[in-house]
């Protein structure tokens, strides 16, 4: 999405955005259903190649252990995590899969379609983000981190980065409705100026 988009998702995690941004050219939706993004990646798939999905890792890895076939579900959507570490952008069925931080950074894709999760939600009227621990469920993420600031950032980078895989263009669909709200409004005034 170039320096732009970059520098909007940075401002945006740091709670400063500006009306100063360029996103024209750049293919940016937001979603109120996630069925309706994960149909729009597979089209784009198909006709640009390298579209995935991604998200937070807020939904237990319950697919790994054969537990279920499915780790997320969400508007009625039984999304999988990636069935692979190594490789997983261009593995067989990563179209159909959701990747997470460890599969895709490093990796530039031509669209993204980014689940922010539960863990993460804004409160409107203190302007801040919060973050739910209990709903971030990266043990590895987790190790070491007591401090629930550092676990913040640590987060809040996780999505930096998942948002800034897409070359051509970012979707997003966010479950807590505070941050849906708070993006729409921070977007909305840069799309009208681009």
């Amino acid at each position: 999405g170039g320096e732009d988009f970059v520098t909007f998702i940075d401002d945006f995690f740091n709670n400063d955005v500006k009306e100063d941004y360029d996103l024209s050219g750049f293919d940016f939706k937001l979603y109120d259903h996630v069925g309706k993004m994960r149909d729009d990646i597979l089209i784009l798939d198909n006709k640009h190649k390298l579209a995935r999905l991604v998200a937070g890792f807020a939904w237990p890895w319950k697919s790994r252990g054969k537990e279920q076939d499915y780790d997320i579900e969400l508007d009625g959507q039984k999304l999988k995590w990636n069935s692979t570490n190594q490789g997983w952008i261009n593995s067989k069925n990563s179209v159909n899969e959701v990747g997470c931080i460890h599969t895709v950074q490093g990796y530039d894709l031509n669209y993204v379609g980014v689940i922010i999760g539960p863990e993460l939600s804004y409160d409107l009227e203190k302007n801040k983000f919060i973050i739910n621990k209990d709903a971030y469920c990266d043990v590895n993420g987790m190790r070491g981190i007591s401090d629930p600031l550092e676990l913040e950032k640590y987060i809040l980078n996780i999505y930096k980065v998942l948002l800034t895989r897409g070359i051509k263009g970012a979707y997003v669909y966010i479950v807590d409705d505070g941050l849906r709200t708070h993006f729409e409004r921070s977007i909305k005034s840069v799309i009208s100026k681009s």
